[in-house]
């Protein structure tokens, strides 16, 4: 297939030389063309004219940022999305079974299947993974500029996380969901599309790509002591003894506030004004999931 590959040369951790970057992808796919991303929003410059060029596959190899940027613009496209992990969460190479090392991902595509996986919409903006208001979104403005630094990775956002959780205050929203509507005032509100941040912190067991639904997922302010306890086992798929979390499933969400909300998409922090609407697009991205995953 046609296949175009941008790569982003400063994801994740690991420096190399671009060079380095590239060698694999053509022993992998010695035909396939591509590019480096130079800028804040150059992949979805790069991805749209991938598209308009006739590729039939665009290959991404960045975090969840950069996989972000070149996801919107496949979006209700046949063009297949495939996932070269090279950030520090990695969430969505993770839900779909990517490995995470940059060759082992490359060979993984070769015998990658594409399929049709839902995509979310918070203001029309898209997001692919998990889009969430209160304590995560605040912390992601937080990681945003701690990342500056270039410290990234699980332990800087669990740092920043327990640091936060001793003085945040929850924000009072009006919800609106399944034709109901629900005073909350959570410490987070979770939209999961897929089932974990990144690093394997899992904030939806249940939740998945392809059902048409999120997972909203409620973390009421509890006492800290219980926070803290609970902690560890966001780690696990199985292990949820002390029940801090409460789930819906839905398509669609309304929340609404007097004062501004701050949320975030796959990580990507925003504000905005009093509302914030949340939908589904149901099976309007096609992503290369590794065979038998």
């Amino acid at each position: 297939m046609k296949t175009f590959v941008i790569i982003n040369p400063v994801s994740g951790k690991q420096r190399r030389d671009p060079a380095d970057w590239e060698r694999p992808v053509k022993i992998n796919f010695p035909h396939a063309d591509g590019a480096f991303t130079k800028r804040a929003g150059h992949a979805t410059e790069l991805a749209a004219q991938a598209i308009a060029a006739g590729y039939e596959q665009i290959f991404v190899a960045g975090g969840d940022g950069t996989i972000n940027e070149v996801a919107r613009a496949l979006v209700g496209k046949p063009t297949a999305l495939g996932i070269i992990p090279k950030g520090s969460g990695n969430g969505l190479a993770r839900e779909i079974g990517m490995p995470l090392h940059y060759e082992e991902a490359l060979a993984a595509l070769q015998r990658a299947e594409p399929v049709a996986c839902d995509v979310g919409q918070a203001n029309g903006e898209y997001f692919f993974n998990v889009a969430g208001v209160g304590i995560e979104a605040e912390i992601a403005h937080q990681f945003a500029e701690y990342g500056k630094n270039g410290a990234r990775g699980m332990w800087p956002y669990f740092k920043l996380g327990l640091q936060t959780i001793f003085s945040y205050k929850p924000q009072v929203l009006e919800v609106q969901y399944n034709e109901q509507e629900e005073l909350m005032i959570p410490l987070t509100l979770v939209f999961a599309n897929g089932a974990q941040y990144g690093s394997n912190f899992i904030i939806a067991p249940r939740a998945n790509l392809t059902d048409g639904l999120f997972d909203m997922v409620q973390v009421p302010d509890l006492p800290k002591w219980k926070l803290a306890l609970a902690a560890p086992t966001f780690f696990s798929k199985t292990f949820r003894p002390l029940e801090v979390t409460q789930m819906h499933r839905t398509a669609e969400a309304v929340i609404r506030s007097e004062e501004e909300i701050v949320y975030h998409l796959d990580g990507e922090p925003k504000v905005t004004r009093q509302e914030l609407r949340i939908s589904l697009l149901p099976k309007a991205l096609n992503v290369l999931i590794p065979k038998g995953f």
